[in-house]
């Protein structure tokens, strides 16, 4: 089960939460996000000499660099500037335009670099959109439909994952806090490669509370192994 948790803007908080065991970091690139990373930031250990990530910072952990309806100039300039290993699009992006970007930046560019696609989830009819990126993207990430562009903290109805019988894994996202480790491992979806963590671990808007991630995970995989 990959952990993901998205929405980090600090360099101590990011080596805390890979520490507890995150595998994958998400950075948010758009603007009216509380969580917004600037581009031109200078943030010691984020974006060193105007947007080279220190290693050290990330250890094994993915990058994960969230976009939502953003030029595809400025999702290339960031890809390569902070080194991305994915790129999670989280509005209305179009199949064509995913096909474009990872013509252009692999593999001279950003070499492996893999999408995710986000929908936004209430009904049956907002999961069949899966089909849309069927030949075109790595993941989807199944988040709660809502006014906001994710981080709502709510949950869509799981049982809706019951009616998801396609070929691209994907993550469950949307308002997954402590208390839902035991759901999720009761969760046995084939598809189901990943959760995404973001505003029920926050002590404030893209400050992760490090341990309790830890405790999460720990009880999860305790879970899983039941």
């Amino acid at each position: 089960m990959i952990i993901k948790v998205c929405g980090m803007t600090q360099p101590a908080n990011i080596r805390e939460v890979v520490a507890a065991g995150a595998q994958w970091i998400g950075l948010i690139f758009w603007p009216k996000s509380p969580r917004y990373v600037p581009m031109q930031s200078i943030m010691a250990g984020i974006v060193p000499n105007r947007g080279t990530l220190a290693k050290e910072l990330f250890g094994n952990a993915k990058r994960v660099g969230v976009f939502v309806n953003e030029m595809p100039q400025s999702i290339i300039t960031h890809a390569v500037q902070y080194h991305l290993d994915f790129i999670q699009l989280h509005g209305q992006e179009t199949p064509t335009l995913i096909r474009n970007l990872r013509d252009t930046l692999a593999p001279a560019l950003c070499p492996g670099i893999k999408f995710i696609k986000a929908l936004s989830i209430k009904s049956s009819e907002d999961l069949a959109q899966w089909e849309e990126y069927r030949h075109c993207t790595d993941y989807l990430l199944f988040d709660t439909k809502c006014s906001c562009v994710g981080g709502s903290g709510n949950k869509f109805n799981w049982h809706l994952l019951e009616q998801y019988h396609g070929d691209i894994p994907f993550l469950l996202s949307g308002g997954i806090g402590e208390e839902d480790a035991a759901a999720i491992a009761s969760l046995h979806h084939p598809m189901l490669h990943g959760i995404d963590l973001n505003s029920r671990f926050e002590t404030a808007p893209g400050i992760k509370d490090a341990k309790r991630i830890q405790s999460f995970i720990q009880t999860l995989k305790q879970h899983e192994q039941d």
